[in-house]
């Protein structure tokens, strides 16, 4: 006769094997706190033999952390961090290259041009003020409609921004400030820009938080944050500069050498899929597969059309020397980390 102690042991074991079976998968990612959840239960549910277990950071400090343990690699796979990161972990020979199962479904232009990629996009961000009326009404600061207004002197430290060094969103911004406006003038612009800039934050969605609570009138930020805070009451204003906007691809990559390569490439797969698609829509308004997202009311709809011309290799190979520019010109007015 079989009896219950033996029955609860059997349980037990299998539960035991069970775990003993998954796959931990070390994914390192810059992705809003918020969605690490949703994303995570999505992918658990599709792949029960794999559990992610999640390293969080804004995008600078991920692709430093990636790139000091070059020689002794901690991550498995990435998901969510700038292509212009993945490109310079590509050309130091970090990633291995990986077609994800629906790659002829991602769009030419969200996706790295190597056959197979080092890199797979996901969602684009862009920038985007955040300014608040109320805020201005009491100040009486009139509302700013191209970057070239936030130099006016009405808005002397009244401007918070991400710190390109630590925020993806800051690095955009900078270097499309360079490709739109040319080297020379483009560090004119940061030095004008700079009289008005109350604080440089390390996170690309602290800017928005802080103008939507009044701390500052206007903060440079991204759409996601925006949307979201203005969804929550907060009396933003939503304002896309008309020179157009610098963007980013969130993207997806497998580390060389991992350990982990048949799940870190079944995140990939699933990643690029529409099913994943599915989730990023309810977050951005362009994704990597064309045709899936839908329209966000409180972004005009032509938004995807205000996306500048952005040379990802360049803004890649000139990150460090632009970086050192910046740091030199403008790091005073860093948030103290």
């Amino acid at each position: 006769m079989f009896k219950p102690l033996a029955l609860v042991a059997a349980v037990l074991t299998a539960f035991s094997l069970n775990a003993l079976a998954k796959t931990e998968l070390t994914v390192y990612t810059a992705l809003e706190a918020e969605q690490l959840k949703t994303y995570k239960k999505a992918f658990e549910q599709a792949n029960p033999d794999v559990e992610i277990k999640w390293v969080r950071d804004s995008t600078g400090i991920i692709t430093a952390k990636l790139l000091a343990e070059k020689d002794r690699p901690q991550a498995d796979v990435v998901w969510g961090l700038a292509a212009s990161s993945l490109a310079i972990l590509d050309q130091q020979g970090m990633l291995d290259n990986y077609a994800p199962k629906d790659l002829d479904k991602i769009g030419k232009n969200y996706r790295d041009a190597a056959n197979p990629p080092a890199w797979v996009g996901m969602d684009v961000w862009a920038a985007t003020l955040c300014f608040n009326t109320v805020e201005a009404e009491k100040q009486g600061l009139t509302k700013p409609v191209s970057w070239q207004d936030l130099t006016k002197p009405e808005y002397k430290g009244k401007i918070v921004m991400p710190n390109p060094a630590s925020s993806g969103t800051g690095f955009l911004d900078v270097s499309a400030w360079l490709q739109t406006f040319g080297e020379k003038q483009g560090w004119q612009y940061m030095d004008d820009l700079h009289q008005n800039i109350g604080q440089y934050v390390h996170s690309g969605s602290k800017p928005c938080k802080l103008a939507a609570s009044g701390e500052f009138p206007i903060g440079i930020s991204f759409e996601y944050p925006a949307v979201q805070l203005k969804r929550q009451g907060a009396p933003l204003e939503i304002i896309l500069p008309k020179e157009g906007l610098g963007w980013e691809i969130e993207a997806t990559a497998v580390i060389k050498g991992t350990a982990h390569a048949d799940a870190a490439k079944k995140l990939a797969d699933f990643s690029a899929s529409t099913a994943a698609m599915d989730l990023y829509k309810d977050n951005f308004a362009v994704l990597a597969q064309p045709g899936i997202a839908k329209p966000q009311t409180e972004l005009p709809a032509d938004y995807e059309q205000r996306l500048i011309k952005n040379d990802f290799v360049l803004a890649s190979k000139n990150r460090d020397s632009i970086l050192a520019e910046w740091r030199k010109r403008y790091d005073g007015k860093s948030e103290k980390q």
